[in-house]
């Protein structure tokens, strides 16, 4: 399983490689209350979780399911625009998935 795990996560970042050159220093995860933070950022990329091998798709009104990718304040950030919940039904492995993606 942890094979498996290693390889999606490894076809995940690749994927997102190709949609925005640069490496992020700062990785983001917003949700409800900080959804409108998304507007500080430059953004240069956004992806739908849809779109993302393996990623997870926020069921939760008002998480717009995508990731940003930008510049804030001279920094390369990519921002989480929506997240997952164990309410939504994921599995704790699931629910972190974007986190280790970020890493």
């Amino acid at each position: 399983m942890a094979t498996d795990l290693l390889k999606q996560l490894q076809e995940t970042v690749q994927f997102l490689q190709a949609q925005f050159a640069e490496k992020p220093t700062i990785g983001i995860v917003l949700g409800s209350g900080l959804g409108n933070f998304v507007e500080e950022i430059e953004v240069e990329k956004e992806v739908a979780y849809g779109d993302i091998p393996h990623f997870p798709i926020s069921t939760v009104e008002g998480h717009k399911g995508r990731l940003v990718f930008g510049t804030l304040n001279g920094k390369t950030v990519v921002a989480m625009a929506g997240r997952f919940h164990f309410y939504e039904g994921y599995s704790a492995q699931q629910v972190v998935y974007p986190i280790r993606v970020m890493k």
